[in-house]
């Protein structure tokens, strides 16, 4: 999220609502100011904030101002303790949302693996991807660590895959000849030395193959009717969050 608000930005993201003070009548202190900012942070984000600092300081001063409680006690919200897990439930329950699972991520792996790593290279990319499958799933996304280490399963996963069906596809006389080049450069780690060109040889059919397909078609977007639209803003309350993949296209 950006740091810099312009005023009339402030307002029309950061403004809590009549059904949003509702929420906050049993709160107070660093609770109450604690649970404003990540409630309209998960709206305009579709998720949590993972340290305080995201949070943009202006975004806390005028939300600050209008819960009634100094700007401070921000600093004062247990982010390890029991509220902030029971707020992070209560937010989700309003949005309509709900956490990813194990097997939620272990699916959104086989997705990518399947459907995206075979046309697209960039990491990054693909995981924002995973930010708008989660978003139209109505799932709240993992956190940044745990989405690089899903997309970099399902990338080996792909590679994988893709290898092995490359190398079913050479006749018995090519992968013999392959074989026995390896043996003759290695000598005494022919092992070693195998298992170094297999992978490299599986690196280089992956970004041809990937080259080959995307002069031939177009990226295959999750096509999930649920998904969102990015906006570059908050949503109605209606249909949730929404969020912009960074280079201002859209995976929907």
């Amino acid at each position: 999220m950006r740091q810099e608000w312009e005023p009339e930005d402030l307002i029309e993201v950061w403004t809590l609502l009549e059904e949003d003070q509702e929420r906050l009548r049993n709160k107070s202190g660093a609770n109450r100011l604690g649970f404003a900012l990540l409630l309209k942070f998960f709206e305009v984000e579709a998720r949590f904030p993972e340290s305080p600092g995201e949070i943009p300081a202006p975004a806390v001063s005028y939300v600050a101002q209008q819960v009634k409680v100094p700007a401070e006690e921000w600093a004062g919200y247990d982010w390890q303790g029991r509220a902030i897990k029971r707020h992070r439930v209560e937010i989700r329950a309003a949005f309509g949302f709900r956490e990813c699972t194990a097997e939620d991520q272990t699916q959104l792996a086989e997705w990518l693996a399947a459907e995206l790593c075979g046309v697209e290279l960039n990491r990054d990319r693909l995981a924002e991807a995973v930010v708008v499958r989660c978003q139209g799933d109505r799932m709240e996304p993992p956190t940044s660590g745990r989405i690089a280490r899903l997309v970099g399963s399902a990338v080996t996963a792909f590679e994988e895959r893709f290898c092995a069906a490359t190398v079913d596809r050479l006749s018995a006389a090519t992968r013999s000849r392959l074989d026995d080049l390896v043996a003759e450069d290695a000598g005494g780690e022919s092992q070693e030395v195998s298992m170094l060109a297999l992978h490299l040889l599986q690196s280089a059919l992956v970004h041809v193959n990937t080259l080959l397909l995307s002069r031939t078609s177009s990226p295959r977007r999750s096509g999930r009717s649920g998904s969102p639209t990015p906006t570059g803003g908050p949503c109605p309350r209606c249909s949730g969050p929404t969020s912009t993949p960074t280079d201002g296209s859209s995976w929907t």
